[in-house]
């Protein structure tokens, strides 16, 4: 599956040398002058081995972790791992680093619920914490949120006209889940797989949707861990997808590539596709957009309030009820569309909004800030 995955992906955009002329040989490796380079990097140009390659991305992961004191020297940190080339990358590179980091590493997936998905992708995080001697530990949504699965969900979002909104429950859900993972295997930091192209299309999303209160917390490499909530980081935000692709090919990982069930019909599909346009006509978009949320500032009025404690659950907040335990609680009355819609009535029913925040509900395909 892996190597269909990346036959497709290399004949497309991937910035491998060409071979067509055997006559003409690949040229010396930029770094070591020894080995022929394999690759030409996608942002400098210059002309790679796979070994230097690996090792620069390597270096520049480090870089992020230090520079943005992400990790302090004995953090137990767990690896948000879906089995997906993002998160596997991550986790093998946090794995090379850790003795310098002075880190150790717990695995934690999340098994949504999802038919002819999810079972397979957890195969594949078994493998890499087997391959790695790594500890893993599954949660689900099953156990955690009295029986509802994304399965279950889709079903009972199909006939309210919100089925594209999936992709909500399940973001929010996952972040909750993910969590509840950390706390159970005592880790101290999260950590996400999320890539450059990942942020770039959060804040292409958030623009389009003009929320300003993402927007305002998209900026950074993560959050500190507001209100007991646990410091989460994502220290590949500033890797493009196609390298994070090139190391998961050199490194030979073992990765599960399928796209969700659910993906086909959100909103990032859009963004996604329009990002691609944006960086054919500019490579830099990508870049720029993550380091244009980096810097936005908000005008007084637009900042969101401070936010509090759900009043159910104890987590962070902006309202009476987080927005895990509303979108649950419309499930449960079986009115999803009041916990997902952007009528004001479902969500006020679960709670009055706290004093200075406007009356918003949660948009479709909204992306928690990670």
């Amino acid at each position: 599956m892996v190597s269909i995955f990346l036959s497709h992906a290399f004949r497309r955009s991937l910035p491998l040398l060409p071979r067509s002329d055997p006559a003409m040989p690949a040229p010396q490796c930029a770094t070591c002058h020894k080995a022929r380079a394999a690759l030409r990097r996608p942002r400098s140009g210059r002309a790679l081995c796979g070994a230097c390659f690996c090792a620069a991305f390597e270096a520049e992961v480090l870089h992020t972790v230090v520079a943005g004191r992400l990790l302090p020297s004995g953090a137990v940190v767990a690896v948000g791992a879906s089995g997906g080339k993002d998160s596997t990358v991550l986790a093998h590179v946090l794995q090379v680093l850790a003795p310098r980091l002075g880190i150790s590493l717990r695995l934690v997936a999340v098994d949504e619920g999802i038919g002819g998905y999810r079972d397979a992708a957890l195969a594949a995080v078994r493998r890499q914490a087997a391959r790695w001697e790594l500890p893993l530990t599954v949660v689900a949504y099953a156990d955690l949120f009295g029986g509802w699965t994304m399965d279950a969900v889709a079903r009972s979002t199909a006939g309210s006209g919100r089925s594209r909104a999936c992709c909500t429950f399940c973001g929010v859900l996952r972040r909750r889940a993910l969590e509840e993972g950390a706390r159970l295997v005592g880790a101290t930091h999260i950590v996400t797989g999320h890539n450059a192209d990942d942020m770039a299309e959060t804040v292409l999303m958030n623009f389009l949707r003009g929320d300003a209160a993402r927007l305002a917390r998209g900026g950074g490499l993560g959050s500190p861990g507001e209100g007991g909530a646990l410091p989460r980081c994502r220290p590949l935000q500033l890797a493009s997808q196609k390298e994070v692709v090139l190391y998961a090919h050199f490194r030979r990982l073992d990765y599960f590539s399928e796209e969700c069930v659910y993906a086909p019909e959100a909103f990032r599909g859009h963004a996604r596709h329009l990002l691609k346009l944006l960086e054919a006509a500019r490579p830099s978009a990508v870049l720029d957009l993550v380091h244009s949320a980096e810097r936005l500032a908000l005008a007084p009025a637009a900042r969101p309030p401070a936010p509090g404690a759900c009043s159910r659950c104890g987590a962070l907040a902006s309202r009476a009820l987080c927005q895990a335990c509303a979108l649950l609680d419309g499930l449960n009355r079986g009115r999803p569309r009041l916990a997902i819609g952007k009528g004001r009535r479902g969500l006020d029913e679960a709670g009055p909004p706290r004093d200075g925040e406007p009356e918003r509900a949660p948009a479709p395909d909204a992306v928690p800030a990670f």
